[in-house]
């Protein structure tokens, strides 16, 4: 759009009769809000009434070469500047602003000012200190670089203010931006960054629900089972009969398992009791072959005692040794009395008649 001049227009001659003279209304443009005409009479601008209605038989009009609109609100302009860095590619762009209003539409018509940027854009060149504020960084410290420029313009611009005939000019700000591939690059760098992060949150999340999980199946079904029916994804009626086969099977299992070691506990004790008892036969044979008197009641306590089987009643520790010296029929004959003597003391019965007698 142009400011502040929107439009200018080359008017002909009109023709007729004084009295009866008017131009068309198509002639002249229609004249947007926040503009006036200026009509060029002869060598001379002048403005068109504001606010009167449009006339076409107003004189200026009638006479009027041409006719020029213009913006007489306040506008804010922008102008751009480059400036050097450090690195030959690389540079820094200023963004200057200014306000910029019309007090005299004449001398803007006259002057024909389109485009109020083009003074403004000169005024901004002809500060040849500015590159030098520049100059001395990378492209990386341009924020450092956004302050000496600001403190550049505002002195500036105080020293010489900008100036356009028939307008109020006033510097208002300045911005610098760096070129668009480190801004490509940075922003590549950013979304990374951002990348990266949102991976390790989504990790963390991750992980956190793993542990809050586990700490879950670690306390057991029941709890399990609880947790579901609260997140409404098991069904309260489904929980309780896997949860009553789950103990009964448990309960057969037990029950399996305590027969089988009873069993194997009753076959363990049979093996020992058998063990003894082959041990007991192989050790009389063993002294049945013997020359030497056995004792063989003491023999059998004996063994019983090592076994882990108890002494028999009436044993008696103390008595004659287990073999001893003497031949076989020796051998025989104690043994049969031995055996007798034993009997006779375990059973407790008197031998004979006579000594019933004192």
């Amino acid at each position: 759009m142009n400011y502040p001049v929107i439009t200018e227009e080359v008017l002909g001659t009109v023709q007729g009769k004084l009295w009866s003279r008017r131009r068309r209304r198509d002639d002249v443009p229609a004249l947007p809000p926040g503009a006036v005409y200026v009509f060029r009479v002869g060598g001379n601008y002048r403005v068109f009434p504001e606010g009167m209605v449009f006339d076409p038989s107003h004189p200026d009009v009638l006479d009027a070469s041409s006719v020029s609109l213009v913006d007489t609100r306040a506008r804010l302009v922008e102008v751009e500047r480059t400036l050097p860095s450090v690195s030959e590619a690389d540079n820094f762009t200023v963004h200057a602003s200014f306000t910029c209003q019309v007090t005299d539409p004449t001398i803007i018509a006259r002057q024909g000012v389109i485009d109020v940027a083009e003074p403004l854009r000169a005024y901004l060149l002809a500060d040849s200190d500015l590159p030098r504020v520049s100059a001395g960084h990378r492209v990386e410290e341009i924020n450092a670089v956004r302050a000496e420029v600001a403190r550049r313009m505002t002195a500036y611009s105080a020293v010489v203010p900008p100036r356009v005939a028939g307008m109020s000019v006033e510097f208002v700000s300045a911005e610098v931006s760096t070129s668009e591939s480190l801004r490509a690059w940075e922003e590549a760098l950013r979304n990374q960054r951002r990348t990266g992060q949102l991976t390790q949150l989504e990790m963390d999340v991750e992980t956190q629900t793993a542990a809050r999980i586990a700490e879950v199946l670690a306390q057991g079904s029941n709890h399990v089972d609880a947790f579901g029916i609260a997140r409404a994804e098991i069904d309260v009626t489904e929980a309780a009969a896997r949860i009553h086969r789950i103990t009964e099977e448990n309960a057969s299992r037990q029950g399996k398992e305590d027969a089988a070691d009873r069993a194997h506990a009753r076959a363990q004790e049979t093996a020992e009791t058998q063990m003894r008892r082959d041990m007991v036969l192989t050790l009389l044979r063993q002294m049945g072959g013997s020359d030497h008197f056995v004792d063989y009641h003491q023999v059998l306590e004996q063994v019983l005692q090592d076994a882990g089987g108890a002494p028999a009643v009436g044993s008696n520790t103390a008595h004659a040794p287990m073999v001893g010296p003497g031949t076989a029929g020796d051998i025989a004959s104690a043994q049969k009395k031995h055996a007798t003597s034993t009997k006779d003391r375990r059973e407790g019965f008197v031998q004979n008649e006579d000594d019933l007698v004192d």
